[in-house]
């Protein structure tokens, strides 16, 4: 079975930032909190798909995606802000994502300190890929 272009493109940015910033590990829509031990962590999130417009027997979309980095100890924001600054770069060096999206853009990010949990430190910055699809056929580009 085909995958659909949303998960292609999903994969396509995983493909990027792992290397990207590597050996920090990425974590795909974690189910669990990741323990104390697993930071500093890079963690991708599917925040939703909606469809901006339909024209004739095609839809362009729009995925949006938040990365959160997280850092604990002293060092921590220079450490989040790292994995932010490589996953962007990776992100936004081909913004096509192999030709399957017609472009990237940040929407913002932001900060998330907390001093009760050993200064842990949670960076979460949201992107948007727009793309077309068949209306009758989520596997094909539009």
């Amino acid at each position: 079975m085909t995958p659909s272009v949303r998960e292609r493109l999903v994969r396509a940015v995983v493909a990027r930032i792992g290397p990207a910033i590597a050996p920090t590990p990425l974590h795909r829509q974690p189910t669990v909190p990741l323990p104390r031990e697993a930071s500093p962590a890079l963690l991708l999130f599917i925040e939703g798909d909606q469809v901006l417009a339909q024209a004739n027997d095609r839809c362009e979309r729009a995925l949006t995606l938040r990365l959160v980095a997280l850092a604990r100890e002293d060092d921590a924001f220079d450490v989040a802000d790292a994995l932010i600054v490589a996953a962007h770069g990776a992100l936004m060096a081909e913004p096509s994502l192999g030709r399957l999206a017609l472009g990237v853009r940040e929407i913002d990010c932001e900060w998330d300190a907390e001093d009760a949990d050993s200064q842990a430190l949670a960076v979460p910055a949201r992107y948007e890929i727009r793309y077309r699809t068949l209306a009758s056929d989520l596997t094909q580009n539009g």
